[in-house]
């Protein structure tokens, strides 16, 4: 879990922030209509014409958004390539997703481990990522199958776009589902940091979806497909984000069991049981693994990954009840600055009546912000009319479920929505929906309106492939909001991949001490390891006192030492001496 940076965009001056473009966009659309209410209607009606036999074949429908967000992620990587990892988050991903590539679920802790200490790594019981294993499993399943873990993150992004598709179809008119698919590839699979970093949101907004999709067909057929995909979902959430995906399953829990229990429509008992059978299996042996594997990582099937990280390192509290832990001992000043100052300055805002409630407003609106962007805002006018819409009423109720779990956490990211991401779509396309049959004077300008607001998203599509010569100034980093922005931040990362090719261009095996500077933001970390540290090419550590640097140095006397000093432009790097760095601890 990383909180947000300090947000602002460093805009040149010369360039337009893609934010204020959809915002222009969105009023100018908004105004025309009302003087050309029929604006574009040809047009406009031959590409719908156009997808509504598309619509009507389901399957074929859900193949082509997959399809879809396949083949158009790979057709934009000249401009958009595969992505460094950035935040401490997307390393300690990568390193779970190192440790199940290698076919261990976790390793030992690593001789001179105190030099290697990274932020959402564990080193005790074990060295491991603190996080929950399916982001990692499925970066694994890319180096394993296609020679590099973003391929694992793509395919999953595009299996998410299709159930949400999936999803839609269950709920609202195949038309309107087909167009929610397509918006979630251009909000989420191009160009978002679900996509552009390694944080692996999309498997707990495929679990989510699957669940979502599957329940009404489940009561309304008992088809055993529906039940698996159930289960399916069930476990991915578990293995993801369990808090949230608890969230989730407990209206799905109660609606399944008042069908089952209460419906005059319930199946026999029998064939019910019978059913149930096969996805009761998957969720058990889904969460028996996930026993397991904290049995072997942490040393009990109770304790589970996000708490052990925490209980070492944190100290702000996870749920608003929680009180502060004493601080821990840090061995590094730039844990400690993240884990004591920077975690904790966050948990400090929501303190008191009128800091809790402008938090919880401000979570509100990044994720507004994250999953409508500015050009899908204008629909959300309906929702007093979805609210008593009987279609979606119950997908109401679990985003009401969600508001209520994340009114008693302190942390929020757009991420953490993941499981309910089908659920968004559903009640932003039913608002357009209503919008779309609004007219004003027998003119039909929620039609116009609802068309203009989706042509816009598109062209901000369009204009983010083209950011470079239009001028358009992406977030940079460190230091803003980018993951809050649908279309997503830039290629960043990359001076810390090019001392990485450089030391491992040299003869033999290297050691890369990294010494920060007093004002070095935590974020922007650069000390990870593979998981099998000794045959490393490069060894990435942290610069001590003297003592353990000579201890160190003397453990990999095999190894050419270096100094790396990040905060320098470019980032300094030189061979390393113990007695130069006497005095420069660790920052």
């Amino acid at each position: 879990m990383t909180p947000p940076p300090p947000t602002g965009f460093a805009i040149a001056p010369i360039a337009i922030a893609p934010l204020f473009v959809e915002l222009v966009l969105t009023v100018i659309s908004i105004l025309l209509l009302f003087a050309w209410p029929r604006l574009g209607a040809p047009f406009f009606a031959r590409i719908e014409r156009a997808f509504v036999p598309l619509a009507r074949r389901r399957g074929l429908s859900v193949l082509v958004v997959f399809l879809t967000a396949l083949l158009l992620r790979l057709a934009i990587l000249p401009v958009c390539p595969i992505p460094n990892p950035i935040v401490p988050d997307d390393f300690s991903f990568l390193f779970s997703a190192d440790t199940f590539a290698h076919l261990r679920l976790t390793n030992p802790t690593p001789p001179m481990w105190i030099h290697f200490e990274s932020i959402h790594i564990t080193m005790h019981p074990t060295y491991m990522s603190m996080y929950f294993p399916a982001q990692g499993l499925i970066l694994a399943a890319g180096t394993l199958l296609f020679g590099h873990p973003w391929f694992g993150l793509l395919l999953v992004n595009a299996l998410m776009c299709a159930a949400i598709c999936w999803m839609l179809q269950a709920w609202l008119p195949p038309a309107w589902a087909l167009l929610g698919g397509l918006l979630s590839v251009l909000h989420l699979a191009l160009f978002s940091y679900w996509i552009n970093t390694y944080h692996a949101a999309s498997i707990a907004a495929l679990g989510g979806g699957l669940v979502l999709g599957a329940l009404p067909r489940l009561m309304k057929s008992l088809r055993l497909r529906d039940g698996v995909l159930l289960a399916l979902g069930i476990v991915i959430l578990a293995l993801s984000r369990p808090f949230e995906g608890l969230l989730l399953c407990l209206p799905v829990s109660i609606a399944l069991a008042r069908w089952a229990f209460f419906s005059t429509t319930r199946p026999p008992l029998g064939r019910l049981l019978l059913r149930a059978a096969l996805p009761l299996a998957v969720i058990a042996a889904g969460l028996g693994w996930l026993g397991y594997f904290d049995m072997v990582a942490w040393g009990s099937p109770l304790t589970l990954p996000y708490t052990a990280g925490r209980a070492q390192y944190a100290t702000a509290p996870y749920f608003i009840w929680q009180s502060r832990r004493p601080e821990p001992h840090y061995n590094h000043p730039v844990m400690r600055a993240y884990h004591y100052e920077t975690e904790q300055k966050v948990a400090n805002q929501s303190r008191g009546p009128l800091g809790y409630l402008m938090v919880k407003v401000a979570m509100a609106l990044v994720a507004i912000q994250f999953f409508a962007g500015i050009a899908l805002l204008p629909p959300l006018i309906m929702v007093p009319q979805v609210f008593r819409d009987r279609r979606i009423r119950f997908l109401v109720v679990c985003v009401l479920v969600l508001a209520a779990g994340m009114s008693i956490q302190v942390f929020l990211l757009a991420h953490y929505l993941a499981p309910f991401t089908a659920a968004f779509y559903a009640i932003g396309l039913q608002c357009m929906r209503h919008l779309r049959v609004w007219s004003r004077g027998g003119r039909p300008v929620g039609m116009t309106l609802v068309r203009m607001l989706v042509f816009t998203c598109v062209l901000m599509g369009v204009a983010r492939v083209y950011a470079g010569p239009l001028h358009l100034a992406l977030p940079e980093w460190p230091g803003t909001a980018w993951n809050f922005i649908w279309y997503g931040p830039d290629h960043f990362g990359t001076e810390r991949v090019r001392v990485q090719d450089l030391l491992g261009s040299q003869p033999g095996k290297q050691l890369a001490i990294v010494r920060y500077s007093a004002q070095h933001n935590p974020y922007d970390e650069w000390v990870y390891n593979s998981a099998d540290i000794e045959d490393s090419p490069v060894i990435w550590a942290r610069e001590m006192d003297v003592a353990h640097n000579r201890e160190l140095l003397d453990y990999y006397k095999d190894r050419t030492a270096w100094l790396i000093q990040p905060d320098q432009q470019p980032a300094g790097v030189a061979k390393y001496s113990n007695e130069a760095g006497a005095n420069a601890g660790s920052h």
